[in-house]
């Protein structure tokens, strides 16, 4: 007796007998988050249809014709005429029983030489590789806003924290420059992971290839792939390099937590050294003198959901064997989602380092007391000739003097000061302002105002030269 299948509508149903479950349908459905691949899969589809009708494998006037429908498509999608189908699964699918419909049998023709696993793998790349260029862009975004805190506050002092306790005298545009390089670092990540982004596994079909005259190289040209995948069995198993993207995203939201964590500290009543734009604060619903920094503190929380992203994916990729699993259906959701978050921190927080405020004279008056200027006691005393642990000894029993006394280092009389160590003389009250401190640290890479001035200008020359690799 034959099998009753017309209740089954899918493009895949041939050998199934029954129709799917609903509660199946519910279940195993992507087209609700991978309908945001349309672009994506059209523009591969668009090649592979053209390359199938280069080679000869597809008529020449079929191929034009899927081309025209897929344009079609895509237009009906921008203007949100196009009707997304749950029973259709995915955004594959859907988009090609759109194109059977509106072009005919030659619409059939498109999926020859290929499977859903090497097509979205190939989307899931271009998708991703679009969405590193444009984080980039935003991250550059943030950095100048930290360049023109620097450049505008060059002159302010602060004190500079180890251990959540005063250390030493820093430049605030040093402070702000540290962020720079942060930044400039996930921008190279970036561009790193795009290399292994930007290879077309187009063409792996299933797993093992495919028997037709394909031309691989054509595709991965006009899709702007630097390469082809070597290996069709982990082209379409592959997910390193989102996997690698979590990961940057992972750094980057790290960087922008310990940014929020500063911002929140400094902008507390016991620091008062920034004043937080009003637009990025809330107020309390029950104390009226409250000005929350809320976006800072909910970047800060999302990070973890971002970390979350990276963990999740590491564990359903740990146990799959090769080749294609629909367990890599889990994949665009958290890199989806992962996006959005990363994308909406770096533009929130590049507002508020823009319009943040630093309070010169709060941080200017708390350099006064913490003992910053000890360090520099001690490298007196030993360029003096003194041994480095001599020196350090004699400047921790000031400390311990001053602590005694309620006070600090530069409110010694100098017959106080003389009378630590036969070596220092008059001259030293230089070495204990916090100005001195600041300036006499010229090394490249220190807080002086000549390296911060010149790490300015190198950090001004990076970013105008910055380029991601070409895709």
């Amino acid at each position: 007796m034959e099998r009753d299948n017309t209740k089954n509508k899918k493009l895949w149903g041939g050998r199934f007998g029954e129709s799917t479950e609903s509660t199946v349908e519910d279940f195993t459905e992507s087209v609700s988050f991978d309908k945001r691949l349309y672009a994506h899969d059209i523009r591969g589809s668009i090649a592979h249809a053209r390359m199938l009708g280069e080679t000869g494998i597809i008529p020449k006037e079929d191929a034009d014709k899927i081309i025209q429908g897929l344009e079609e498509i895509r237009s009906r999608i921008e203007a949100g005429e196009f009707q997304w189908k749950k029973e259709l699964e995915d955004v594959h699918m859907n988009i090609e029983q759109a194109l059977t419909e509106l072009i005919g049998p030659a619409g059939g023709r498109l999926h020859t030489a290929r499977s859903r696993n090497d097509q979205v793998a190939t989307d899931f790349r271009l998708y991703l590789r679009d969405e590193i260029e444009h984080l980039d862009g935003l991250l550059k975004d943030l950095q100048l806003a930290f360049l023109h805190q620097a450049e505008t506050n060059l002159g302010v002092i602060l004190a500079g924290f180890t251990h959540l306790q005063k250390a030493q005298p820093v430049l605030y545009s040093h402070h702000m420059l540290a962020y720079f390089e942060m930044f400039k670092r996930d921008r190279e990540r970036l561009a790193d992971c795009l290399k292994r982004v930007n290879i077309s596994p187009l063409g792996s079909a299933a797993l093992a290839g495919t028997s037709y005259p394909i031309d691989r190289h054509m595709t991965a040209r006009e899709l702007g792939f630097s390469d082809i995948t070597r290996n069709s069995m982990d082209a379409v198993s592959d997910r390193d390099f989102a996997l690698e993207f979590l990961f940057c995203a992972s750094v980057i939201m790290m960087h922008l937590s310990r940014l929020c964590e500063e911002l929140i500290l400094w902008m507390s009543w016991e620091f008062s050294y920034i004043e937080l734009p009003d637009a990025y604060c809330t107020g309390s619903s029950i104390m009226p003198q409250k000005k929350n920094p809320d976006v800072p503190e909910l970047v800060r929380g999302k990070t973890g959901r971002v970390y979350g992203a990276l963990v999740s994916l590491l564990t359903t990729l740990k146990g799959l064997p090769l080749t294609y699993n629909r367990d890599l259906q889990e994949d665009k959701e958290l890199v989806f989602d992962t996006i959005d978050t990363v994308r909406a921190s770096v533009k929130l927080m590049t507002g508020v380092v823009e319009k943040m405020r630093p309070r010169a004279d709060k941080m200017a008056q708390d350099t006064q007391t913490g003992f910053l200027t000890a360090t520099d006691l001690a490298d007196y005393l030993v360029k003096k000739g003194l041994p480095f642990r001599q020196a350090h000894e004699v400047v921790g029993k000031a400390v311990g003097t001053c602590v005694s006394q309620g006070k600090e280092l530069h409110e010694l009389p100098i017959e106080e000061l003389k009378a630590l160590h036969p070596l220092i003389d008059d001259d030293v009250l230089d070495v204990l302002s916090v100005e001195g401190s600041v300036h006499s640290r010229r090394c490249p890479g220190g807080t002086g105002i000549e390296p911060v001035k010149e790490a300015l200008s190198q950090a001004k020359t990076w970013i105008e030269k910055y380029t991601l690799p070409s895709s």
